[in-house]
Parts: C-alpha cells; structure tokens; sequence
C-alpha cells in the first residue's frame, strides 16, 4: 500500500511546488480536496485524519488550526509555516542539523520545516559555535536577498502582474523588515545557539527564487582570531557525507568574483562559502539555496520521506530536474 499524503493548502506557492514533486513520483498516493468542499472545515478534518502523513502549506494561524484538528493518532505532520518552529513539540526539520536529527525526523509525529532564511544562517552558524569558534554571546549580524517568490502569492503577482496591483512591486531591489521584527530571528537564534538574536537586514530582488544568506565575522575580534582555514574546516566537519550541503573550497571561494543566487533554483542543494581576508583578519560566511527548495518545498519532501520511510531524496527536486 502506499503511503497517503494530504497537503493541506496546495494552491499556495509552496504547496503547488510540493504537489508537483510528489505528483511526479510514483510511491505516494496524494489526497486532493474537490474545489467545492476546498472551505469545508469538516471535509479538511476528514482528509487529514484519513491520510498517513499531512503537509501544512498555510497562515499560521491556519496551520494551527489544522493541527488541531487532526484526531488519528497515526497521523504525521509536515508544517511548512513559522507557526511550530520553537515549538518543544516539534521537531526541527532541517536533517543536516546533527548526526542524530535525521533519527528525530524518523521517529517524529509532528515535524516543523525550516524558514528559506533560517536554513542558511543555522547551516552557516551553529557548527561555529559547537566548534567553539564562535562565542554563543557573539553579536551577529546576517544580510539576505530571497527571489520575490519568498513573499508568497501576493508578492509574486505585486511583481509579475503590476497593472492588476494596488500596490505594484517595481522595484530592482528593496530591503524590508526594518523594525527588526522578522518572525524567523528567534528560530535562527534558538537552533543557531545563539544567546542574542542576531540582527537580520533582509532583501528581495528582481528575480523569482533564489537566495544568498551572508554572516560577515571580524576574525580579529573572536577568541583565538579562528582562521579562515579553521572556520572552512569546522564547515566541512559538520557537513562531511551530507547529501544536500556542500562546503566549497577555500580555493574555490578565492577564486570567485561573484556568487549567484539563482544557481541552485529547483534543487534541495545548499552550498556554504567562507571568503575571507586572512591579513585583514575578516570573513563573510555565504550560503546559497532556492528559498523555494531547500529552503521550502524541497526540505519539506526529504521530511516527509525520512518520516515515511522512503528514500531521502526521492523527488526532492523540481520534476524537470529530477
């Protein structure tokens, strides 16, 4: 028999990028809501007590409610919005987190996905600070451009459809946020073991998805000035065999001029850079991902395949990918 799923909001740009993944694959059966019950509360309950593993691609306050309804005790969750991420209930979805969260994803009935932005300050960070490379009192600052994607339908169609728009998006590039007040800093600061919440600038550009996530450190000012060779090393430590992570070179990332946001779009890949400046004694640490892969549909079906028992990345990428 195969697995049931039920994705609980595929209409939305994270389930509709989920459902087309699983609709390419052939060892899951996918349960649909009929357009005329999609507002159905009951219909919903019935589906996602009947299914064995639910995607919530919703509001947060929405995905809660979902939770709530869900009766069966067999029932697994996949919760692809900020609503359970520092949740003690929940399990952090990001695998690559430790040696031993692969085995909590398995064993896991509620499970909470990873924010774009987080994915990449957590990969970047927390391997620094259990290294001990890096203060967990440290001041941290992180810069972010996301693909205007990150923002959801309505800021994909703020941009792609600007005449149809009250409040059109035509702007190149704008940062957002300035309050301070992004709903993923206590994930980043809780899972990064970080005692301060860092200070997150983040920034949407002119292209659809893809994002670049950079940590600069002043090495001069850490005990011990770490080297960039020492920071590289710890990186490639955390993430040694790890399927979806790459830790580029430290010749590759001298080599380099730029990097691109757009160059993993459609995989669940993330790629980490450490470029620094020994003699000036200054690093900028960079992580590379689709926010709508790794970052979001991607990272929710590799979830679902370690709680399902299937393999990890079966259809984690977009079908014309795979």
């Amino acid at each position: 028999m195969k697995p049931k799923v039920f994705i609980d909001g595929d209409v939305g740009t994270t389930g509709l990028q989920i459902r087309a993944r699983l609709e390419a694959r052939g060892d899951v059966e996918l349960l649909r809501v009929a357009h005329e019950h999609r507002k159905d509360a009951g219909h919903r309950a019935a589906l996602l007590n009947a299914c064995d593993a639910a995607i919530l691609c919703l509001p947060d306050d929405a995905a809660r409610a979902a939770a709530a309804l869900v009766t069966n005790p067999m029932v697994r969750l996949v919760d692809a919005s900020s609503a359970h991420r520092t949740h003690p209930d929940w399990v952090y979805g990001l695998p690559e987190l430790d040696r031993g969260q692969r085995d909590a994803i398995r064993a896991a009935k509620r499970v909470s996905n990873p924010g774009c932005y987080p994915t990449g300050f957590v990969a970047l960070v927390r391997p620094l600070v259990r290294a001990g490379l890096l203060p967990a009192g440290q001041p941290l600052t992180l810069h972010a451009v996301s693909g205007y994607s990150g923002g959801g339908r309505g800021m994909i169609e703020r941009v792609e459809m600007p005449e149809m728009a009250d409040d059109p998006i035509r702007d190149a590039y704008r940062t957002y946020a300035l309050g301070l007040e992004h709903k993923h800093v206590d994930e980043m600061r809780q899972y990064a073991l970080l005692d301060n919440r860092p200070l997150f600038v983040p920034s949407i550009a002119r292209f659809r998805q893809g994002m670049l996530v950079h940590v600069p450190l002043q090495l001069w000012a850490l005990p011990g000035t770490p080297s960039v060779v020492a920071i590289h090393a710890a990186l490639a430590a955390a993430y040694a065999g790890e399927p979806f992570v790459e830790v580029m070179a430290p010749a590759a990332c001298a080599a380099l001029d730029h990097i691109e946001p757009e160059a993993l779009n459609g995989t669940n890949q993330m790629r980490l850079f450490v470029c620094g400046n020994e003699k000036r004694g200054q690093a900028v640490l960079v992580a590379q991902l689709d926010n709508l892969g790794k970052g979001a549909s991607g990272a929710a079906v590799q979830n679902l395949n370690l709680m399902l028992g299937l393999p990890e990345g079966a259809g984690v990428n977009e079908p014309a990918l795979a």
